[in-house]
């Protein structure tokens, strides 16, 4: 769409040149030639607005010739179709803002889930970035259950298998609409990026799409061993939605 509109307003230029060196010959201009495009009719209006009738309603831009956000005091400018009005607007839930585990067995995975839901009518699409404060702690002590290094090894970035009961942590899995290729089924699992130890919000679901409805499952998951210390552990995860237009 960007080159269509460069070419547009290239175009329109060579016209306007061609009209102030030929003001003395009057004749009807029929085409644009050169080696490389023929413009048949010339005539490169541009236009905007909401046109109805009784059988129709369309919301147009056509034909910007200045595309791009311009600034200044005062005022904000959104030109082009990058910023063209959506019908779709943007949205971001998750299903339940708590979760439970309930007490745990040492060597006995616990599972629990919610459910991500997003529209997005933006031309760019969207992200939705993922991370934890810090790994499952006891708060008066700052014990922690450590976060996952799945069977073999699994990060904040890549995930791995993790179905054996006598591997120790806390991690969570992917599945549904938008999500990263490397969940390649249900027991694959990754760490969440942990904010306190400086990592960087990871992507969890993307698209370069309008959607409406996209939906993703997190299933959380953690595994104790016998030794880990009694108490109650909590974290927080964040999960930042981003548009794109």
């Amino acid at each position: 769409m960007f080159s269509m509109r460069k070419f547009l307003l290239s175009a329109f230029l060579l016209c306007t040149l061609y009209f102030v060196l030929c003001t003395g010959v009057a004749y009807a201009q029929a085409e644009v030639i050169s080696p490389n495009y023929i413009i048949q009719m010339p005539n490169l209006n541009s236009g905007a607005g909401l046109p109805s009738s009784s059988n129709y309603k369309v919301s147009s831009t056509i034909g910007q010739n200045a595309a791009g956000l311009f600034s200044s005091a005062g005022f904000r400018v959104k030109s082009g179709f990058q910023y063209i009005y959506s019908i779709i607007p943007f949205s971001f839930t998750v299903s339940s803002t708590s979760i439970n585990f309930g007490s745990l067995i040492a060597q006995t995975p616990s599972t629990a889930t919610n459910t991500l839901t997003v529209s997005s009518g933006g031309a760019g699409g969207y992200q939705v970035k993922a991370s934890e404060n810090n790994p499952l702690k006891i708060g008066s002590t700052g014990t922690t259950i450590p976060d996952t290094s799945c069977d073999t090894s699994c990060s904040e970035t890549t995930a791995g298998a993790w179905t054996s009961s006598s591997r120790y942590g806390f991690g969570f899995n992917m599945s549904g609409d938008d999500v990263p290729a490397d969940f390649t089924n249900s027991t694959y699992y990754r760490q969440f990026a942990n904010r306190d130890g400086a990592e960087s919000p990871q992507i969890v679901m993307s698209s370069i799409y309008v959607g409406t409805g996209r939906e993703s499952t997190v299933t959380y998951k953690v595994n104790i061993s016998g030794v880990q210390p009694a108490g109650v552990y909590n974290n927080m995860i964040t999960y930042t939605a981003i548009p794109a237009y």
